[in-house]
């Protein structure tokens, strides 16, 4: 039984035997704690408190082999297997670009790491200030156990005790300028030169504009709301034609890209689910509020997604074709998108 004079790990202990298939996502947002404060309630027995040494780590996680990396945002949680393979790091990002694990990290937003042992699970966690995952790597049945004991043991802190967690701002909308302030012809020309659709994020900077904004004020023929029956039809559509998409999902510290084809598509309850064997995808579909189709130019001719937002204006998920620099779009793709949207 929780009531107000319990700990918090007498209260979450009392949560998880009330609520056995709740995720600790979940509990933490009920019992109004973060994600990581509840971890810590486990530190000495289930979790161990990682060094901040995340560029180290990471480097080292390569040694696992095959694992499952996790990234996820309020409304999408994105789930890749795979080996963490040609790792770097820049002063702006780090980047892992294996075959299967394709990450772009933010380690500025990376604060807490700890090494959990829970439900049969051995996992690598990673929380930003305000004790929000960023980033999870799971062991899976083909992982090396003894590498991940050895990392653990080398990362170890000294001091096994929880720290205090800053509490999280609100979440709202992104201020905005009124449109009548932008330079709304200046940003349609400069979106009609790209050359490449990653110079997008600096478009919307220069000209001040929010992504939500942008979409709003984009060139003819640039930006195209559209609904999630829209949505729903492309993904099946690629899902019958084996058609490979990239699949983008994010939050502050990381995006995490699958590449590849979707093909058994899942409804459970608000959740749009992907269950294939190296590939999950978890959309909390009611909370889609807008999607739209963008067109950024490139040097190899235009490229489509599809983008879905939540209430905030922030994105949730983006789907491209599959496709690298130096290739144009896949005809396929665009098929799809013509069909559905």
């Amino acid at each position: 039984m929780i009531t107000a004079t319990n700990t918090l790990k007498e209260k979450y202990e009392a949560y998880k035997i009330a609520n056995p298939k709740k995720r600790i996502r979940e509990a933490a947002q009920e019992l109004q704690v973060s994600e990581a404060e509840l971890l810590m309630t486990g530190l000495g027995t289930t979790v161990t408190f990682l060094e901040p040494d995340f560029e180290k780590i990471l480097e080292s996680v390569t040694s696992l082999g095959y694992v499952m990396a996790l990234t996820r945002n309020e409304y999408c949680v994105n789930e890749r297997k795979g080996v963490y393979e040609d790792i770097s790091f820049t002063p702006h990002a780090g980047l892992v670009l294996g075959a299967d694990i394709d990450l772009r990290l933010f380690l500025r937003q990376w604060k807490h790491g700890f090494a959990v042992a829970e439900n049969d699970r051995q996992s690598l966690q990673f929380f930003d200030a305000y004790g929000t995952a960023l980033h999870k790597i799971y062991l899976t049945d083909r992982s090396n156990v003894e590498a991940y004991e050895a990392l653990v043991a080398k990362f170890r802190k000294a001091e096994q005790q929880a720290v205090l967690i800053e509490p999280a701002p609100e979440a709202a909308p992104a201020s905005e300028l009124p449109d009548s302030e932008i330079d709304v012809a200046g940003f349609q020309e400069a979106w009609n030169k790209m050359g490449d659709s990653h110079e997008f994020f600096m478009l919307l900077r220069k000209f001040k504009v929010t992504r939500s904004q942008a979409l709003r004020l984009a060139p003819a023929g640039r930006a195209k709301e559209t609904t999630v029956e829209g949505f729903r039809k492309a993904m099946s559509a690629c899902s019958e034609k084996q058609v490979p998409v990239m699949v983008f999902t994010g939050n502050s510290g990381c995006i995490q890209i699958h590449s590849g084809n979707i093909t058994k598509l899942v409804d459970m309850g608000p959740w749009f689910n992907v269950l294939d064997p190296e590939f999950n995808l978890h959309l909390r579909e009611d909370e889609v509020r807008s999607v739209w189709q963008v067109v950024k130019p490139s040097t190899d001719g235009d490229v489509n997604s599809i983008e879905l937002f939540d209430k905030n204006g922030e994105m949730i998920v983006q789907f491209f074709g599959k496709r690298k620099p130096g290739i144009p779009e896949l005809e396929s793709w665009r098929e799809v998108l013509k069909e559905s949207l």
